[in-house]
């Protein structure tokens, strides 16, 4: 019996009270995995639940890549990883055909988009020619090469990481890219305490967290999980709410900016995903507003501090609906 069967017993469709104590122990294993960083483990961990894709803006060396190989370990998934450079190309990523002399063939070799967690180290240092190669990847789970499209793994997540766009030598991801994120977020070094354990691991020769690696789920599991989310009911008062505050945002922004519909629907997404890590079966207007910055961080194409000043004005002037 795999790990997956045994937690959720292979049902037609995941109940909200297994799933919960799923996603609770997916939780707890993740922060475990980055100490000191609950907030951006269980935003990590919404994406993943929500089938989104996650874009982390931050300095070197603060656990983005320990942050995606924990992800993967947990759900027993393949991990990728692509260091992306002005000279990548997008068959580096996607793949490409090659001659087989012993066959008299053409065989397409498998380049690193095909797994189930994609690394996508400093994106915005490759070429918008090879950002754009993970697009169609990130929108269809699928690539298309030599006139033939190839699906990748259902439960496809791509944990992408860019410098300070200040940074020499890097290109700005274009709204197109940036809207098939579902969320962006910074990890910040850890707190003190944190740090102190982490350098006394170093000293004591202890691995990471990451080194259990026993998965809690496979990926048939995760499906399961993501269904579970997808499921989880959103009251009408509570869609409306989501909706007058995205359409506030747009209002402010003149129009021109701010979430569309397919970026409504990621964010009634992602406070559904939000609402299980909670250990709720139901969403209530607080998922909604915990999720909104981080959300709308890669929608309303403003600085962080912006962007959270337009949320916050957005939930002032928008009334927060009653009950659930």
């Amino acid at each position: 019996m795999t790990t997956s069967s045994l937690l959720l017993e292979r049902p037609d469709r995941l109940t909200p009270a297994p799933a919960i104590a799923v996603v609770a122990r997916l939780r707890s294993r993740l922060r475990a995995a980055l100490r000191g960083k609950d907030e951006a483990c269980d935003l990590a961990l919404a994406c993943l639940l929500a089938r989104g894709h996650l874009l982390i803006e931050d300095a070197p060396g603060l656990g983005k890549t320990t942050l995606a190989k924990a992800v993967a370990a947990l759900v027993g998934g393949r991990f990728n990883r692509i260091q992306c450079t002005p000279d990548l190309l997008p068959s580096d990523i996607t793949g490409f055909t090659i001659y087989d002399q012993h066959t008299g063939r053409f065989e397409f070799r498998a380049g690193p988009v095909f797994a189930d967690v994609l690394l996508a180290d400093e994106i915005n240092r490759a070429t918008p020619r090879c950002q754009s190669a993970l697009l169609e990847a990130m929108s269809e789970r699928q690539v298309t090469s030599d006139n033939a499209s190839r699906p990748l793994a259902a439960n496809f997540f791509v944990v992408a990481t860019q410098n300070p766009l200040e940074h020499l030598g890097t290109y700005p991801l274009p709204e197109a890219q940036l809207d098939r994120f579902a969320l962006a977020l910074r990890i910040g070094p850890p707190d003190r305490t944190s740090e102190i354990e982490l350098l006394q691991q170093a000293q004591a020769g202890c691995a990471a967290d990451i080194g259990d690696t026993e998965p809690l789920l496979d990926p048939a599991g995760l499906i399961d999980l993501q269904e579970a989310v997808v499921a989880v009911p959103v009251a009408d008062r509570v869609v409306a709410y989501l909706v007058d505050l995205g359409r506030w945002c747009r209002e402010r922004l003149g129009g021109q900016r701010g979430p569309s519909p397919r970026g409504l629907l990621v964010w009634q997404r992602v406070a559904q995903a939000w609402a299980l890590l909670e250990g709720r079966d139901h969403v209530l207007p607080d998922d909604v507003r915990q999720v909104a910055v981080p959300v709308l961080g890669v929608r309303l194409g403003l600085p962080e501090a912006e962007t959270a000043a337009v949320v916050a004005a957005a939930m002032d002037h928008v009334s927060v609906p009653v009950g659930r």
